[in-house]
């Protein structure tokens, strides 16, 4: 799967005493109804936002992942997590080609031999 939008924040990495490491953006999509999407890098995945900066348009493509957690009372409860893997900046400036075909009018047409 994949999320297309602009970044919105950018946290600190967190490391842990195990050696995990994970870093979390925001992601604000461009969509009629905007979400702010929470996508976390985990190890080596961190480093790549590195050259990431806010308001970036990015291309993210993403894992979702669940799991079940059972709390000391008994009770089991869900949790879903978005986990990013490689992403892509969308570049802004696009270029305008001119048509190579030349234009014509309706007077183009006189000539005709028919």
């Amino acid at each position: 799967m994949e999320i297309i939008g602009k970044v919105k924040k950018l946290f600190e990495i967190q490391n842990f005493d195990s050696g995990f490491k994970k870093r979390e953006i925001v992601v604000t999509t461009e969509e009629p109804y905007p979400q702010n999407l929470l996508i976390e890098f985990i190890q080596e995945k961190v480093d790549l936002l590195e050259n990431i900066k806010l308001n970036d348009k990015i291309k993210v493509y993403i894992n979702l992942r669940g799991r079940e957690w059972k709390n000391p009372e008994g009770n089991i409860k869900y949790f879903n997590s978005i986990q990013g893997w490689k992403i892509e900046e969308i570049n802004h400036t696009q270029t305008s080609k001119k048509s190579s075909l030349p234009s014509m009018s309706s007077d183009d047409f006189d000539d005709l031999p028919f």
